[in-house]
This record gives C-alpha cells, structure tokens and sequence, in this order.
C-alpha cells in the first residue's frame, strides 16, 4: 500500500488554502537581510549600492582657482572701470593647470590666467577674457569685477572632512567621477546576489535545439535573466534539469547562492517536485498565493539561501519574480523593495474584473480613450505582456475598477 503523501506534498490534490499577498511580502521583509560589503574598482562602480559612507580626506578644490579664461588682479584696483574709463596693467606673468605663477602679484599687476589654474598670490578676481584686451604685455580692461569674482575656492565643490556620499545611494556615473575627485580608487558596496536559475520540465528546450512537436522553447530563462539584472544581481548558474528530482534537489542545496528561482513545477501536477523538494531540504515557508495569475507560487529557504517557486506559465512567471522574488532580490542588493517601474495614472475606459480575496495582476493598453485591460487570464500568453504598456495591481478587497475610475498604472518602459 503507498505511503500518505507528505504534508508539503499537494501533487495531484490542489491547495487546501491560499496565503494572502501581503503574508508573503511579510515573510521577505523578515528573510531579506542587506548582503555584506564588499571592496569595489572605480571603474565598476556605477549603479552598485554605497555600503560606506565616503568622508572627503581632502577638500576640492585643495586651492583657489581661475573659474575662466582671462586676467587676475585685485578687485578693487579695477573700480570706475568702463568703456570711457580704461584701466591698464602690465602683465607680468601667466598661471596654466598644473604650472602655477610663481611668486606673489605685486599691486597694480595682473597675471594671465586659465580656467582651473591656481590663483597667484595677491590676486583675488579674474577679469574674463571677452572683457580685457592685451596689446605688447600691457592688459586694458573695460569693466570692473568684485572680489571673488571667477574665482572657485578652496573647499567650494567639497569641504574637507564633509560626507561626500552617504550608505545606501545608488551610485551613478557622476558619483563615481566625484569619489575619483577626492583620490578614492575603490569605494565600498553592497555585494551583489548571486542567484542561480533552475528551469524544470521534460518538455522544455534551449532556444536553437531541436525539439519536437509536444515541446517547448524556454521563454522564462531569458526573461528572468533580464529581470535579475535590472534589479541588481547577478547570475551564478543556470541549469536545465527537465523533472528529475534527484538532480532538481541537488541544485537546491548546492553551496553558492544567495537566491535560488525554481522555473515551473511549482503547481499541484504529477510531475511539481519543487515544493516537495524544498521542504526536505530546508523549509518551504509559504506555498499557494491568493493572486492571479502566479497562484502556485511558493518561496523558503535552504540554510541562508532563500529559494522561490516560480510557475511554468511565462505571465505567472514574471508576476511572481516581479512581486516576491525581485522584492528579495533588491532587498538582498541594498536597494529599495519596491518595484523599479515608472508610475503614471489614468483613467479605466473598459471595467477591470476583479474577486474579492485575491490580487490580481491586469496587463493594461493605454489608448486615447482611456486605459483597457488585455487579458483577465491566459498566463501562457507572454505576448500579452509585450503588447501592454504597463500593469495594475487590484488590490484583494477590490471587486476591480470600473469605466471611470483613476488607477495607478506601473510601466513595462525600461526603468
């Protein structure tokens, strides 16, 4: 006589409840702590996540510098300056980048002077180019200039001892330039997760191998490694392994990773090992989701790998990467929890379909009349998600949203 299936076995006998989408958002909160730091080349840091903040050890600029191309002097020896009224000085010298003028400016001279030169002693104003002529080393100039004028100071970008760059930035382009400003050629960031992608399924092949009439392309693969990417991580493996338990459970609890994703068999099918198969290995904490589509999804942990159930069918799919394990993903990297995708708000032309005690994830076409919803189902229907522009999220305690009603709309666009 068969032994009863295990408690966290639902093959073939459907789910005796739901968790409710909020549960789930709860248990990665909780399980999705800040990965550790680690030691970063400029030149890769960009979109990485601060870990330290960055104190200036010196200030930029370190010395008073020409903001334009033109003459220094001392400002007030240059009132009742004009058109009528020229002043003239002999010019005694010239400051360049990095070859300074030697020596202080002694009164009633001048120095040329280039932007970013450092500014001689004596002089405290820079008179620009298009405002003074030069004829046989005597300056003449047309109009005054107030002290400090077109001069950038010490400490003015960045004072000495001044956070420069706090923990927790995404750092872009421009704060790379301004921590290489300050000497630094490594900044501290948060590690990136390292998440290894598992596709089950006899029935699926590699894009570009031959299959037969009854199989299938893996569109999840592609879509998850983008997603992965965009939300910070990196891929540590991906293996293929069709409905093999034994090879599905030891890529499970393979050393590595910080996050495994489990591509289909996470439903109640003869042939849905995964969640089994988490559960012997570590804990399946949550299995069954009160949504639409991505009901079958699942998440846990093996040891400090957190691990998520993502269904086969390609719109389940990304829902739930998108709504629980891109969450984990992010948190993991030091980012913000919440969806990276642009929010706009517009008007239902055509009702929104809901049920009370599920969440529904609705692919949606902006148009001149107003917003329309795609697809209510269909969650192998991937071009649907290509067709929308975006996604509303209709909350559980919601029947929908009829003609009328202003939604927030969450953009498919690149974020």
């Amino acid at each position: 006589m068969p032994s009863s299936p295990a408690p966290s076995d639902v093959r073939m006998r459907g789910f005796a409840q739901r968790v409710e989408v909020a549960t789930a958002l709860a248990w990665i909160d909780h399980s999705a702590r800040t990965l550790p730091a680690e030691s970063v080349p400029m030149e890769r840091v960009t979109a990485r996540v601060l870990a330290a903040d960055v104190t200036a050890t010196m200030a930029v600029p370190e010395f008073d510098r020409s903001a334009m191309d033109g003459y220094g002097l001392r400002a007030h020896e240059t009132t009742g300056a004009g058109e009528y009224n020229p002043i003239e000085f002999p010019v005694v010298g010239a400051a360049f980048p990095g070859r300074p003028f030697e020596g202080a400016v002694a009164p009633h001279s001048a120095v040329r002077i280039m932007t970013g030169a450092p500014v001689p002693q004596g002089v405290d104003a820079v008179v620009p180019a298009e405002y003074a002529s030069e004829v046989d080393g005597v300056l003449t100039i047309t109009r005054a200039v107030a002290p400090g004028q077109h001069v950038g100071h010490v400490g003015e970008d960045i004072a000495l001892g001044a956070t420069a760059l706090r923990t927790g930035r995404r750092l872009r382009p421009q704060d790379a330039g301004l921590a290489a400003s300050l000497g630094l050629t490594h900044l501290q960031v948060v590690r990136r997760p390292r998440v290894r992608l598992l596709v089950t399924g006899n029935e699926v092949r590699a894009a570009g191998e031959p299959k037969r009439p009854h199989e299938i392309y893996d569109a999840n693969s592609m879509m998850l490694r983008g997603l992965v990417e965009r939300d910070g991580g990196t891929i540590e493996s991906h293996l293929r392994l069709g409905d093999e338990p034994q090879a599905i459970a030891a890529a499970l609890s393979s050393v590595g990773a910080d996050v495994v994703l489990i591509s289909g068999g996470s439903s109640v099918g003869a042939e849905d090992h995964a969640p089994r198969l988490l559960a012997e290995a570590g804990e399946l904490a949550i299995h069954g989701i009160a949504m639409r589509p991505s009901s079958p999804a699942g998440m846990g942990r093996v040891g400090d790998t957190l691990v998520f159930l993502l269904p086969g069918n390609p719109v389940s799919c990304l829902c739930a990467y998108d709504f629980f394990a891109g969450r984990a993903i992010r948190l993991l990297g030091g980012r913000p929890a919440d969806w990276p995708y642009r929010r706009t708000q517009a008007t239902v032309a055509r009702k929104i379909v809901s049920q009370v005690g599920r969440v529904d994830y609705v692919r949606v076409k902006l148009g001149d009349e107003g917003l329309e919803p795609l697809a209510l189902s269909g969650a192998s229907m991937l071009s649907s998600t290509t067709r929308a522009d975006g996604f509303v999220v209709v909350p559980a305690e919601s029947e929908g949203h009829g003609p009328g009603s202003d939604v927030t709309v969450h953009l498919y666009e690149n974020p």
